[in-house]
């Protein structure tokens, strides 16, 4: 192991524990993680943002998918689509792609609102997409399941993306019922996006999904320990009466799990930041205050229905700490690639983060 090696697996630890920080205290986000660090053998952040960069070429075309929509209030939540944009300006910032958001039509409003708030420009269509630079594009998917195969087909034929990304976009069990987090049935109110994924996983496209639950498309990666251990996901655990608990049947590849599923892209944003070496790719702060704001005046709404600018539960100024120690991790370890050269010598000479140190020990005393 080497300095740069040794800082990007403490990096992505740093990462890992900001977006599982448990201010509500019921665990879940640790039931959540344990399963999924066993998966991925290394920090989740920095396991995808890998992949991101070993993959991601100026131009290429990345499709976002997000958009979960609450009952009783038939609103999309914030959760998702604040990230998602984020998201987007870091790809543009980090590879200059051209990111697809692939979302209801609940969110298209935010989505327009937010690109000013990205300062990106806002395109109807994946054409003005390819044709104009420092653009993303959004695309509505529908919430019929009959047109869902075609929609898909119709997308795809414009382009296969090279990455499809998923965060808090809703996934339908194993007889094809959505849920919301208490097991209640919400299928009308979602878009089947499931159907899209799929097609581009088998197509071979690399694919990362963010959830903070189980009830999200690409979850099912986790199905045996999540079944087991988290409320309503077990086969007759839901409350809607079909018997199929409330865990996503589609697997995907790569996972990311987190506290609030917008944390876990910040996670992977900071990532990419420090792989490309590039803090600009992280955004600020302020911009996560805005951002909220935002999409709070555009109709999204808190996880318990209210119309105001906070994430599951958490407040702005929880939201933009999260942030801000994240952006502040990235930053040092460029900072200190020098200064502490002679302590990482030291510490990799001595073989604790050695390559015979497996990762199941590390976890232990982590």
């Amino acid at each position: 192991m080497n300095q740069e090696e040794l800082t990007i697996l403490n990096i992505g630890e740093n990462l890992d524990n900001l977006m599982n920080l448990d201010p509500r205290g019921y665990g879940v986000c640790r039931i959540l993680y344990r399963a999924a660090r066993d998966y991925a053998k290394e920090p989740l952040t920095i396991n995808s943002a890998k992949k991101l960069v070993d993959t991601l070429e100026e131009g290429d075309i990345v499709y976002i998918m997000t958009g979960f929509v609450l009952r009783p209030f038939k609103k999309a939540e914030m959760d998702g689509i604040v990230s998602t944009m984020l998201l987007a300006r870091a790809l543009v910032k980090g590879f200059n792609v051209k990111p697809v958001i692939v979302c209801p039509e609940d969110n298209l409003e935010a989505v327009n609102n937010l690109a000013y708030v990205i300062g990106l420009h806002f395109q109807g269509s994946i054409e003005e997409l390819k044709e104009y630079p420092l653009s993303i594009a959004c695309i509505p998917f529908t919430k019929d399941k009959e047109k869902a195969e075609s929609e898909a087909d119709e997308l795809i034929a414009k382009g296969i993306p090279s990455a499809v990304i998923s965060i808090e976009c809703p996934g339908a069990n194993s007889i094809g019922v959505y849920h919301n987090a208490v097991g209640l049935d919400v299928s009308e109110l979602e878009a089947k996006q499931d159907i899209l994924f799929t097609k581009l996983q088998k197509k071979g496209v690399l694919n990362i999904a963010i959830g903070d639950l189980g009830n999200e498309l690409g979850m099912g990666t986790l199905k045996e320990h999540l079944e087991e251990y988290v409320p309503y996901a077990a086969k007759g655990g839901c409350n809607c009466g079909c018997e199929g608990g409330i865990l996503a049947k589609v697997a995907a590849d790569n996972v990311i799990t987190a506290t609030v599923s917008d944390w876990g892209c910040y996670g992977l944003i900071a990532a990419l930041a420090y792989l490309k070496k590039d803090l600009n790719i992280m955004h600020t702060k302020e911009m996560e205050k805005e951002a909220m704001i935002t999409a709070s005046r555009s109709g999204m709404i808190d996880m318990y229905g209210d119309l105001i600018p906070a994430i599951d539960g958490c407040n702005l100024e929880m939201n933009m700490s999260i942030v801000s120690l994240m952006r502040e991790t990235v930053e040092s370890a460029m900072k200190l690639e020098k200064t502490c050269a002679t302590w990482f010598e030291k510490v990799i000479e001595l073989g604790f983060y050695d390559e015979n140190f497996s990762d199941e020990k590390l976890k232990d005393i982590i």
